[in-house]
């Protein structure tokens, strides 16, 4: 049997809109344009087929708004009466649903305040549970994963060193140029290499090469537990009598706390050739006078307030990765969202961690 085309006109001395045919999605595709007035009647008597589509198609035709009274309902077939009184029902329903509240910044301060309590709560009992784990591997030395802790350490320290030596290389480059423009006007050429050791070795090092860290490994390793969990890889490791912190946690903590203080030292020194260059172009300290310049200054003071910070990023960065990847849910959006989380997190620990290692230092005379 063929489609019968939707078909409707309007009769204005009535105001009625008289529909015939079959009214569905593809039927009713091809309706010519009707008069903008809506109609106070609506005949459907010579209508044959009558769906949800037809029956939303008819009300807008008719030029029904959702939450007035319907137009007068004449001579329809009882199943297409019942089907068009449905949808006008379900159409002022979801009219008249309220709008969602919008949230003042005093709520979202609260809600803010909420989930940075919740990640720290949860961040302690990982570490308390790690901390068992780790007691309990102490006296089982045959358990340890080194297969797995010599991949990690690959992983996030070679991988890692060309875009160290790299962005440190550049920051050293930039900051004795900076440096070197004003000591210019004060003849003090030489004391830029005073500058750019301090600054290189205590601050800029570790923390640029922190959060490098935190971007590249930490967010690797969140991304790689979670994948692990969708897949039920960890839910396998459980089954077999494993401990998932033994098999996954604990070897990419190891690795990021051996691997973060090396690759701060390779950034010191980065960062002191990409000094040496630019001061020997635009300050005409030649790489002799420099170097002994360099033996002058540098301490050993200097160079372990840099490298003493590396551990605790460290710490702070492998184990808010390895909890929030063993915190994500079955689904793939999940992990995107622990996996920025994760960047974020440790992001927030690196500023807070530097800025309260730079009061004790000054507190300490360091």
């Amino acid at each position: 049997m063929g489609v019968t085309e939707a078909r409707a006109q309007f009769d204005e001395g009535q105001g009625a809109l008289i529909a015939s045919g079959d009214w569905h999605a593809e039927a009713a595709a091809a309706l010519p344009a009707l008069p903008d007035q809506p109609a106070r009647i609506l005949d459907g008597a010579d209508i044959t087929q009558l769906d949800t589509n037809g029956a939303w198609m008819l009300l807008a035709a008719a030029r029904w708004q959702a939450g007035e009274s319907l137009p007068e309902l004449r001579a329809f077939q009882p199943q297409h009466l019942a089907m068009l009184q449905l949808v006008a029902r379900h159409s002022a329903a979801a009219t008249a649903l309220p709008e969602p509240p919008r949230a003042g910044v005093l709520e979202l301060t609260g809600r803010g305040a909420l989930a940075m309590g919740m990640h720290v709560l949860g961040l302690v009992d990982f570490i308390g549970r790690l901390s068992i784990e780790l007691a309990v591997l102490m006296g089982r030395p045959g358990q340890w994963r080194w297969r797995e802790f010599g991949a990690q350490l690959s992983a996030v320290f070679v991988g890692a060193i060309p875009i160290v030596f790299g962005m440190l290389f550049l920051l050293g480059v930039v900051f004795a140029y900076l440096l070197g423009s004003q000591a210019q006007q004060y003849g003090a050429n030489i004391f830029v290499v005073d500058g750019l050791l301090l600054a290189i070795l205590r601050e800029i090092s570790p923390v640029i090469v922190a959060v490098l860290v935190a971007g590249r490994s930490g967010a690797a390793i969140t991304a790689q537990i979670g994948t692990m969990k969708i897949t039920e890889e960890i839910d396998a490791i459980t089954t077999l009598g494993l401990s998932p912190l033994v098999v996954l946690v604990i070897p990419r903590v190891l690795a990021v706390l051996i691997a973060l203080p090396l690759l701060v030292f390779i950034g010191d020194i980065a960062g002191i050739l990409g000094g040496m260059l630019i001061t020997q172009v635009q300050l005409d300290i030649t790489y002799a006078m420099f170097m002994d310049r360099l033996a002058d200054v540098l301490n050993l003071k200097t160079l372990m307030v840099g490298l003493g910070k590396a551990p605790a990023f460290a710490i702070f960065i492998a184990l808010i990765a390895c909890r929030m990847g063993l915190s994500v849910t079955r689904d793939a959006r999940s992990v995107g969202e622990h996996t920025t989380s994760t960047v974020v997190q440790s992001l927030v620990a690196i500023i807070v961690l530097n800025a309260i290692f730079a009061v004790m230092f000054v507190r300490l005379d360091i």
